[in-house]
């Protein structure tokens, strides 16, 4: 068997329940390795450091997310327009994706890594940082923002084989980012007592470790790429990043858009100090349990509509979302009511402190409301990202993020006097104002006059 073989995975025939469910596995596997990744930052400096560590890696955690957006919205275009060239069987055109997506994304890993390092501390006295975890903060801020190279690296790789139809091998990058983190984690945060700064290193470490690694793979597989790792090789083909500007500003701008309200919010949690703040990482970090999971299903969603649409059969990228939905839908109803019957038992996980333990009912609360449009968005969304309309994604994004999501948690915390709670809620039910328009769109059958990526 060729190597190409090995790489590319055939989403456009057999069972599409079956098809879907062992595609998405390894990206469930490999998002909640993730998710651990993250949450073991949280955990560890927790029960080592306390509130005013929890608050300095939440609010940090945010920015740095919010600086990635640039990588994660033109991988998701790389893999998109990869899926689709796979599923027309265009192998040049895959070769051209792939070098200038590399060069691209690390020009732009290199701006970032400069903004996160001259502006963390203005960007923390911006969003209302409590004095005890500002300095914290910074430091964590530096480390993650001088590393952010890496991140983009291994995102760039993983997106790359996911749009081929390989989703094992972004699951063993990930499995090593995280192995590495919370072995680090504990060293760092515990026994050599190095507190936030640790926790920065052990991050930084594992995506370091996990790039190197992806980048030798994609050495080693060179030929299923038509890439010989010469300069020529990377090259920016001008064609190919029109295609990904086209796709990946307007993706880049939506997570931009929701990252963004994500930070406006937590600087109006902030105000009401450092056990509210660590109670909004800690609650946003929980939320990621299902999300993670619906987010499997949508990449998975995603690449088997890419190449669907690419081989011109609409009615399997169809259905493929239909059993998307049943997914998802079984996913958000089950852990909805674990976290309504355990809220502080789940808390307690990441710290000891009774007054964050206190407010889990209240975040608890309000994330439950917004379940319902979290279960339909994840894979709806991807079907709109896997026939590549940005332009729509960057729409619903900016009516979720900017126009609902901010708007709601001033007018309900703010103007209707609900304080913390009314914070909570409009950060929860802002996921409405992108699933109703996006469910719209796609069950009004509007799509099946666009042109695929490949017939432009």
């Amino acid at each position: 068997m060729s190597n190409d073989r090995k790489l590319t995975n055939d989403l456009t025939e057999g069972h599409v329940g079956k098809k879907l469910l062992v595609f998405a596995l390894p990206f469930m596997l490999s998002n909640a390795l993730q998710m651990i990744y993250n949450m073991v930052d949280m955990v560890v400096v927790g029960k080592f450091v306390g509130s005013s560590g929890l608050s300095a890696v939440s609010i940090s955690a945010q920015i740095v997310m919010l600086m990635t957006t640039l990588c994660m919205g033109f991988s998701t275009s790389g893999q998109v327009y990869i899926s689709q060239l796979t599923g027309a069987g265009n192998k040049e055109g895959i070769k051209k994706a792939v070098g200038t997506l590399f060069s691209t994304l690390m020009i732009g890993a290199v701006i970032m890594s400069i903004i996160g390092i001259v502006g963390s501390n203005t960007f923390l006295h911006l969003l209302n940082t409590p004095s005890e975890s500002i300095a914290q903060a910074n430091t964590y801020m530096y480390i993650c923002s001088g590393g952010i190279i890496f991140t983009f690296g291994y995102n760039m790789v993983s997106a790359v084989l996911r749009g081929m139809g390989d989703s094992k091998r972004p699951f063993m990058f990930v499995a090593i980012a995280s192995v590495i983190n919370l072995v680090l984690d504990l060293l760092f945060v515990g026994p050599l007592k190095m507190g936030v700064a640790g926790a920065a290193l052990a991050t930084i470490i594992g995506q370091a470790v996990s790039f190197l690694w992806a980048l030798y793979f994609l050495y080693k597989n060179k030929a299923s790429f038509s890439l010989d790792f010469k300069k020529e090789s990377f090259k920016i083909d001008r064609p190919t990043l029109k295609v990904l500007v086209k796709l990946g500003v307007p993706f880049a701008l939506q997570s931009s858009a929701i990252s963004l309200s994500m930070v406006f919010v937590s600087g109006l949690v902030n105000t009401f100090g450092v056990f509210a703040s660590a109670t909004f990482g800690v609650g946003t970090k929980v939320s990621q349990i299902p999300g993670i999971m619906g987010q499997s299903i949508g990449m998975a969603v995603s690449s088997m509509v890419g190449q669907n649409m690419g081989a011109g059969k609409q009615e399997r990228a169809k259905h493929t979302v239909h059993v998307g939905l049943m997914f998802t839908t079984c996913i958000y109803t089950l852990m909805g009511v674990i976290f309504f019957l355990f809220p502080s038992q789940i808390f307690s996980i990441f710290t000891n402190e009774q007054e964050v333990i206190d407010l889990s009912r209240m975040f608890v609360t309000s994330m439950l409301l917004g379940f319902p449009a979290m279960a339909f968005m994840s894979p709806i969304n991807a079907f709109i990202q896997g026939i590549g309309f940005a332009t729509f994604s960057f729409v619903t994004a900016l009516l979720d993020g900017i126009v609902i999501r901010i708007t709601l948690s001033w007018f309900l915390g703010i103007f209707l006097n609900l304080g913390l709670f009314g914070f909570f809620l409009g950060y929860s039910l802002a996921a409405y104002g992108t699933t109703i328009p996006a469910a719209v769109y796609f069950f009004s059958g509007m799509w099946r006059k666009r042109k695929m990526l490949t017939q432009s």
